[in-house]
């Protein structure tokens, strides 16, 4: 089953941001097996505006993101995310499919 890495952020260095985390991080996900299915500001409709824009990532399961946020290649990045934007991380499992 699918899972889901919510991230919800305000980028604090737009410089850092661009330049030193997220074209490594997207690498380092998009290895582990994910992909990108939404990005972008947040359109607030109900509760408090914390964190401005939002990225939601799918996984093949909840196992690859754990690997994939847990790798030794992640982990060094999470200095520079801390210098580039402020960030909460969610995980979520996907829906079970359907049968007939």
């Amino acid at each position: 089953m699918s899972a889901y890495l919510v991230v919800e952020f305000t980028v604090k260095d737009p410089e850092v941001y661009r330049d030193e985390y997220s074209a490594s991080a997207g690498k380092t996900a998009k290895k582990a097996g994910a992909e990108p299915v939404a990005g972008g500001p947040w359109e607030i409709l109900d509760g408090e505006p914390t964190l401005s824009s939002g990225a939601i990532m799918r996984f093949p399961d909840r196992e690859a993101a754990l690997t994939w946020y847990n790798s030794p290649e992640y982990q060094e990045l999470i200095e520079v995310r801390g210098a580039a934007m402020d960030a909460r991380f969610r995980l979520i499992d996907g829906v079970p499919e359907q049968t007939a």
